[in-house]
């Protein structure tokens, strides 16, 4: 069993920035891809970025937030990051961090391609 705990959410202005984390348990960390998805109210959770295993530095961001967002790990400290600039209201949303165990071959774009998942985060954008 793998346990997640997000944070670093909270309220700011459109155009600030916010850096979330995503601490795991476990010993295997390294060999998980992990995403960030988000799920604003009334609407279906959606991706947002994911990191592939042992931090190889390739990465891969849904349209709306490339160039905006950052996703990040440091897998000695078992923690996973998506740093969040240039906010806009319709970034408002929970944001969950996932741990994929299998990769196969498809591309880590939907949420029923990750087995954990944490609680959730709640980030809110006032305009």
């Amino acid at each position: 069993q793998v346990q997640l705990v997000e944070s670093g959410g909270g309220l700011v202005q459109a155009g600030g920035s916010l850096r979330l984390s995503c601490a795991a348990s476990g010993s295997t960390f390294s060999t998980y891809a992990m995403g960030w998805f988000r799920q604003a109210a009334g609407k279906e959770r959606e991706f947002v970025a994911r990191i592939n295993r042992y931090d190889d530095g390739k990465s891969y961001y849904a349209d709306s937030v490339e160039g905006r967002f950052t996703i990040s790990r440091d897998n000695a400290r078992n923690t996973v990051f998506l740093q969040m600039n240039s906010l806009k209201p319709e970034d408002t949303a929970v944001y969950y961090c996932g741990a994929r165990v299998y990769s196969g071959r498809t591309l880590g774009v939907s949420k029923y391609e990750y087995d954990y998942w944490g609680p959730g985060t709640q980030v809110t954008v006032s305009s």
